[in-house]
Formats: structure tokens, C-alpha cells, sequence
């Protein structure tokens, strides 16, 4: 009996499709969530340019990147979230941009398998590690390093006493929390504690009880421009003591928002900040140079660091990914599972904001070669030597 070629084609196809798992596809899938409006947009806006630097290929297989924006709003992240797992089938998740946020979707993730790669601040997203939190790996610092190294500098200072004002969120939260606990560790003592919303435009009234307090040094523990305002205001109201923000505050609109009352105050973050003064031996630097020029070309302008969290995101994908294709096929439970075994698996990737080193106890990575004690000095960020 003779077939022709569209039947003996037809025949493949309906034999493949029994042996093929309902949604496998030929390509990697990979849904990103960021804020690109709304509150966090200073933040979004970047991680959102830098979706088009993302590699495009990983062990023979093309990587496609599905982009949503869930408007600041942890309730349209959900959104998204159910979205691009259940209807796109994507084999990873990118995103999303805000703390809270994050927080608001890892039961969707761990429910369906997905490993979702969070460029956020707070540890709270993969610390304490639970079921949940397995399929959640992190790509800024984890607060406690960022911590420690406030912590030393204030102690090398002299410092003894210490204000702290920060969102009240899963970002303040998680930092209020790290933060206290360091500073009784290390003798310092917390003598006031405010809180606001990202959305405020006044915090006159936490500025004046922290005043009262009177504080050798305040922690504002705060994002994008939104790190500015208390900052602003206790200048404005007389505060000579010295300022110290957490890495959220790590972008040009912070210089911007915060202006002369910037001047000397003191954050740790990646070398982004103050690459011209990092040694060329920094294995990271080389990685940096590329990702900033790449993006200068693409947008005209130089990249915040949480973009850099979001280029991160993709090169630990594109690390971990033919690792996985030994396992399964992208689309399939089985691919997801192995990728996110992959990603824990990750050790000594060099990247934009340090060096990775996965666990099962740590899905961020990063020691003290993620971040760098810097200062404001006549408006711009320098290495504090």
C-alpha cells in the first residue's frame, strides 16, 4: 500500500502528538512582569528596556521573553502571573518589580511549578526557605549583607544611636526586621521607628518624631525616588545627623529627588554605582561594561541597577537551561522542575551585580562580593574608601 507524502505527514503528526506532552514547544518561554507604570515605574522602566538584552539562545533552544505590566499593582501582578502561566505555558517567570508584589504571587508559582526569578529587595521572598519559596530564586542582595555592611560602618563611626524609617510593606519589613536584629547584635541602639507608603508626598509627621529622638544616624529604608522624601524632610527640618539608605535607593533619581541633602549619605550596593573606580581585576566589571553599552545604544540613556537585576535574571536562565534540556523539553512540567534544580545548582556565574552561588537554603547567591560601601559626594555616587 502506497501513502502519499500529505498523509505519511499527517500520520507523523497525529503519532507525534501522542508521545509529545500537551503544551511542550520548541522554544523556551520565559514570562516578565515588571511595574513600567504606576508608583514603582522609576524602577520598572528599566527592567522593562532591558527585556530586549536578554539572551535569545540557551542550549540550542531559542528563548522567547512574554512582557506584562502589572501598573505597580500586586493585584494585576497576580493577574499576570495566572496569565502567563496558564495561558502562554511559560517555563520560567522574570519579575515582578516591587517587594510586595513578589510576595503577592509565589503560591502561583510553587502551585504550578514555575521557578520565577525575582528582582526585588526584600529576603522575605526566599527567606525563610518553605515549600513555597523553593520555586523563588532572587537576583538583587539580600538584605543582611547589605546590612552588615551599614552595620561595620556605623559602628567604625562611633555611631550609637540609630532612627529608622522605611515603607510599610514587605520591603520595610523585612529590613526594619534584619536591621534591628544587627544592631542590638552589634550594640546599636534603635531609638525610633516610623513607617509610610510609597505613595505619600509628605512624611512631616514621622521626620518631626524622629527629630525628637535625636538620632546619631537614620536608615530610610525605601525605593527609587520614593527613598528621597524622608530624607528631604529631615534635612529640611534641621536633621545634622548622618543618612544611610538601603540599595533600593541605588538610582540616578534618588541624586535627583534628594538633591544637596544627598550629599554624604551612605548605601551599599552592586559596582554599578561607582564602576570608573572598581579595578579591572573585579571579574563582574567586563559583564557591567557590556550590559551598559548595550543599553546606551538601545535607549540613550545608562541603565538603573534594577535593570542589571533583570539582565541577571537572564543569564542565570541561560546558565541553568541546557542543564535542564538533558531532562526534559520546554513546556512540560518536567523541563520546569529541572530548570529550577538547575538554577539552585548555580555556582560561581559571574554577573552584573556580583557572583552567584546557589543552595537549597539560598536562592539568592550572592557574598560580600555583591556589593560596595558607597557615598554621595558633590552629587554623584563615589567608593567610600
Amino acid at each position: 500500500m502506497r501513502f502519499s507524502s500529505a498523509a505519511l505527514a499527517a500520520a507523523l503528526a497525529a503519532a507525534l502528538a501522542l508521545v509529545l506532552p500537551l503544551h511542550a514547544h520548541a522554544q523556551v518561554k520565559v514570562g516578565v512582569v515588571v511595574s513600567a507604570t504606576g508608583p514603582t515605574a522609576l524602577v520598572g522602566i528599566p527592567q522593562k528596556n532591558t527585556v530586549p538584552l536578554l539572551p535569545t539562545q540557551a542550549g540550542g533552544q531559542s528563548i522567547e521573553y512574554i512582557t506584562l505590566d502589572d501598573a505597580s499593582d500586586p493585584t494585576q501582578t497576580v493577574t499576570a502571573f495566572k496569565k502567563l502561566i496558564s495561558e502562554t505555558h511559560v517555563d520560567a517567570l522574570i519579575g515582578p518589580t516591587g517587594s510586595p508584589n513578589a510576595m503577592s504571587v509565589l503560591q502561583f508559582a510553587a502551585e504550578s511549578g514555575t521557578p520565577m526569578l525575582a528582582p526585588v529587595g526584600a529576603a522575605s521572598v526566599v527567606l525563610p526557605m518553605t515549600e513555597q519559596k523553593k520555586w523563588a530564586f532572587k537576583t538583587t542582595q539580600n538584605t543582611g549583607i547589605i546590612a552588615q555592611a551599614l552595620v561595620e560602618d556605623m559602628v567604625g563611626r562611633g555611631i550609637k544611636t540609630v532612627g529608622f524609617i522605611g515603607f510599610a510593606d514587605a520591603y520595610g519589613d523585612d529590613w526594619h526586621q534584619v536591621f534591628s536584629r544587627m544592631a542590638q547584635e552589634a550594640g546599636l541602639d534603635l531609638i525610633a521607628t516610623e513607617r509610610y507608603q510609597r505613595t505619600d508626598s509628605s512624611v512631616t509627621g514621622q521626620a518631626l518624631k524622629l527629630l525628637a529622638a535625636r538620632p546619631d544616624a537614620i536608615l530610610i529604608a525605601g525605593t527609587g525616588g520614593a527613598a528621597a522624601l524622608p530624607q528631604t524632610t529631615l534635612a529640611q527640618q534641621g536633621y545634622k545627623g548622618r543618612f544611610y539608605q538601603t540599595h533600593g535607593a541605588a538610582l540616578p533619581a534618588f541624586l535627583k529627588f534628594a538633591g544637596p541633602a544627598a550629599e554624604g549619605t551612605i548605601l551599599a550596593a552592586s559596582l554599578m554605582l561607582v564602576l570608573p573606580e572598581i579595578p579591572d581585576s573585579n571579574p563582574s566589571k567586563p559583564i557591567v561594561q557590556d550590559y551598559i553599552q548595550r543599553y546606551e545604544a538601545m535607549h540613550g540613556e545608562k541603565p538603573a541597577t534594577f535593570g542589571a537585576n533583570v539582565y541577571d535574571a537572564g543569564l542565570l536562565l541561560q546558565h541553568a537551561i541546557p542543564t535542564a534540556l538533558k531532562s526534559a523539553q520546554p513546556g512540560t512540567p518536567e523541563f520546569r522542575r529541572a530548570l529550577r534544580d538547575a538554577l539552585e545548582q548555580t555556582h560561581e556565574l559571574v554577573a552584573t551585580q556580583g557572583v552567584y552561588s546557589m543552595t537549597p537554603e539560598d536562592h539568592s547567591g550572592f557574598d560580600q562580593r555583591g556589593r560596595e560601601l558607597i557615598t554621595v559626594k558633590n552629587g554623584a555616587w563615589t567608593l567610600l574608601r
